[in-house]
């Protein structure tokens, strides 16, 4: 069997930068443990694959050791290979994923996903042991979702950081933690997203952190557009719009390869 595959930098107009997926289209779903095993190989943060569905497509997304319910810039990834090189024309992609709904929308200045808000918490107070052993100091603020997000004060702390992944990796209780600060150099916030246990140290740019991030900070801020930059060595831009229960992420994609994985019958 032998199968496309692409790999895109995704949140950046520049190869090199930005978060880079593969990007697997296929005609029908072989079975689950092909995939992992395609996404394992490719070693990347995350793969997505994507079948046609309804008008629309089906995607599902793959780390290195399991399947995510969401992920932002391998679907952006996907929407750049249908518009970029398979010849999709229409204005929007629609999506269907485990997490419902996904629309993708080519725009003059790149691609803007529609993703869903998720919910978090507030810890009061902001205590856990296990992020004082991860990051050396406690956060001023603490949100529990799919996702922790710790708040600090200064986006110094957030771009040096250099966390205890084993620390990090004993939170069970959610999919890794988002570190996060009011931003500077004109950004509305700054992030950084660890993901040990679903097999990502550090993710350089993360859409679907941003449905965490995007209302927490619009809360704070007052504003419901969030320039946000997330710092991690290849970095990368999402301009976030919260809209009731959905938010907007704006980001660019630039295709670094493409070619043909070979799997034996």
């Amino acid at each position: 069997m032998e199968l496309p595959i692409y790999q895109v930098d995704a949140f950046t107009d520049n190869v090199f930068t930005g978060n880079p997926a593969a990007v697997v289209p296929l005609d029908s779903w072989p079975d689950d443990e092909t995939l992992l095993k395609i996404a394992a190989e490719n070693n990347l943060s995350e793969t997505a694959f994507f079948v046609p569905k309804d008008g629309g497509y089906h995607i599902r997304w793959f780390t290195p050791t399991t399947e995510v319910d969401l992920c932002g810039h391998a679907t952006l990834a996907s929407a750049h290979i249908l518009y970029t090189e398979l010849g999709y024309k229409e204005d929007a992609i629609y999506f269907h994923s485990m997490s419902g709904k996904l629309i993708v929308a080519r725009t003059n200045s790149g691609y803007e996903l529609d993703f869903p808000v998720w919910p978090s918490e507030k810890s009061d107070p902001p205590v856990d042991a296990r992020l004082k052993e991860a990051f050396g100091t406690e956060c001023s603020e603490l949100y529990k979702g799919k996702k922790w997000v710790c708040v600090f004060e200064n986006p110094a702390f957030i771009r040096a950081a250099v966390p205890d992944i084993n620390a990090i990796a004993k939170i069970t209780e959610c999919q890794g933690v988002i570190i996060t600060a009011k931003g500077d150099n004109g950004y509305d916030c700054v992030s950084r997203y660890f993901g040990p246990q679903i097999g990502i140290d550090e993710d350089p740019v993360t859409g679907s952190a941003h449905c965490l991030l995007a209302p927490i900070w619009a809360d704070k801020l007052g504003k419901n557009t969030i320039r946000a930059y997330q710092a991690s060595a290849r970095g990368g831009e999402l301009l976030c719009t919260l809209e009731n229960d959905r938010v907007k992420i704006g980001g660019q994609a630039a295709l670094y390869l493409k070619g043909k994985i070979f799997i034996p019958d």
